[in-house]
């Protein structure tokens, strides 16, 4: 009997427990990493922390931005447009004309130096509305035959200047081939200023992206001339004017590095310039500056990054100063910390 009774009681609850319902749940098992429970710094932003935050950044940005502004301002800079003037007055309805004709484009300009300028002082020429960053433009190129003198005929991404009469052009491509083509030579009482172009370029574009080896072919050899010609001499890591337009710009307005002068300019100079006014931008209406600049610590003339710092530290100030007047006439009570859901346990862990 008693045997029998365990047998059917023991019966009773396996049955009891195969009809309960399963729990069916997805809910993920309980892990500090999940729930974002392991520790962290959760400050909490009272007037007097948000106040002093605002004050370091002001202290910071407000003495760079003004050493940034004095820099900029240090820099001597001379800025010559020439495109118009560089073409005789008779002439000046018909531009593309004349630059396209076998006329003498010899320009002769006068600039005044405004400051001492000390050496190095650089020379750069100026284009604006000349989108060299024009999809088409930026991709008609071709890497490996700037590199290897065994891939010239690697013109396929350069079309249309990839080839002419048949021959592979080096190098090839409508950047190569808009080759800025203006130059310019300095005098100083009747004494010539040199220019210096050598390691305008690059490092890293001589010695990784044209090759000592490589030297232009058929270049400039087409019916439609579209810039400056190169020596077919002189290797292509050392042609750094090439080198230079070569990296492109990514703004439709830019400056190239043409030179530099290694000497002192005084106050009151006055330089003659002789420029050959050779390159077409009037095709397309842009503008042509000559550029002489100095530099500093900073690089150039550039007062963006002072104003930038001097805006930024000042409304950080102005903040500061509004806030602290705001806490000392109407100040807020600051809540218990005790309630937020960081500073509590998890219900159940």
């Amino acid at each position: 009997m008693s045997s029998n009774a365990a047998a059917s009681s023991s019966g009773g609850a396996g049955s009891a427990d195969s009809a309960a319902p399963r729990r069916n749940s997805k809910r993920p098992k309980y892990s500090r990493f999940t729930q974002q429970e392991l520790p962290a710094c959760k400050p909490i932003l009272t007037p007097q922390w948000v106040i002093s935050a605002f004050i370091l950044v002001s202290v910071i940005f407000i003495p760079i931005g003004v050493a940034s502004l004095l820099a900029s301002r240090d820099v001597v800079e001379i800025v010559d447009r020439y495109e118009t003037e560089c073409i005789p007055e008779p002439l000046r309805g018909d531009k593309v004309g004349f630059i396209q004709s076998a006329a003498n484009k010899t320009c002769e300009r006068k600039i005044t130096v405004p400051k001492r300028m000390k050496s190095p002082i650089y020379v750069y020429y100026q284009l604006d509305n000349f989108y060299q960053n024009h999809r088409r433009y930026v991709k008609s190129r071709s890497d490996a035959q700037l590199k290897s003198p065994k891939e010239e005929n690697e013109t396929k991404p350069c079309d249309p200047e990839g080839t002419s009469g048949g021959k592979p052009i080096v190098p090839c491509g409508l950047i190569a081939w808009s080759l800025f083509n203006d130059t310019y030579s300095f005098s100083r009482n009747n004494q010539q200023l040199v220019v210096n172009k050598k390691d305008i370029s690059w490092k890293s574009d001589r010695d990784g992206k044209f090759g000592k080896k490589v030297f232009p072919k058929n270049f400039q050899k087409g019916g439609l001339i579209g810039g400056g010609i190169l020596d077919e001499s002189i290797p292509l890591n050392e042609q750094e004017d090439l080198i230079v337009w070569m990296r492109t710009a990514a703004l439709p307005t830019f400056r190239k590095l043409y030179g530099r002068i290694e000497v002192d300019l005084q106050p009151n100079d006055i330089i003659h310039i002789t420029l050959k006014n050779n390159y077409n931008t009037y095709s397309f209406g842009g503008k042509k500056k000559l550029v002489l600049s100095t530099t500093s610590w900073l690089g150039g003339k550039n007062d963006f990054l002072g104003i930038a710092y001097l805006t930024v530290g000042g409304l950080c100030l102005f903040l500061a100063l509004s806030f602290t007047i705001i806490y000392l006439v109407k100040p807020r009570k600051l809540g218990d910390p005790s309630y937020l859901s960081w500073n509590k346990n998890p219900a159940g862990h």
